[in-house]
């Protein structure tokens, strides 16, 4: 077309139009829209400016923190065992102090729920032992095998 693209002096239209008055481009075979251009031209004049780069200038990256279920552990036996060398408390107390001290640091910490069985539910087959099991297998072996007589 008009020159080379990478040489920044002006638009196409007005590489074309300049081309159209010296003669290269006659009218006949100018661009289809050139007229459409040239009956409306833009609001601003299209001007390529090159931004510039400024590599004096560091970009600090925000990485966010990545918590995997380990790292809130680590976090916790680390804090756990600081606060146990500087105090006297009891394991209770001190696992709750650790719990609000990893909270002011921004950790929060979930206790799993434990949900007890109650007495009543359970089943009395579980609080059999295994000698009683075979105890009574065996007698009710006895039981069966009677000879068969014809």
């Amino acid at each position: 077309m008009a020159g080379s693209r990478l040489e920044r002096f002006g638009t196409v239209f007005t590489r074309v139009r300049d081309l159209m008055r010296s003669g290269v481009i006659k009218q006949s075979e100018k661009p289809i829209w050139y007229d459409v251009y040239e009956a409306f031209p833009p609001k601003r004049d299209p001007r390529y400016v090159k931004p510039h780069a400024r590599h004096d200038i560091k970009k600090q990256e925000t990485v966010s923190e990545i918590f995997y279920r380990e790292d809130k552990v680590r976090a916790f036996v680390e804090k756990y065992t600081e606060l146990k060398s500087n105090s006297e408390m009891d394991d209770s107390a001190l696992f709750t102090e650790t719990g609000k001290a990893l909270l002011k640091e921004g950790l929060i910490l979930r206790r799993k729920e434990i949900h007890f069985i109650s007495e009543e539910s359970r089943s009395p087959v579980l609080e059999l032992e295994l000698t009683d099991m075979l105890a009574e297998q065996q007698a009710v072996g006895a039981d069966t095998d009677t000879p068969h007589t014809s």
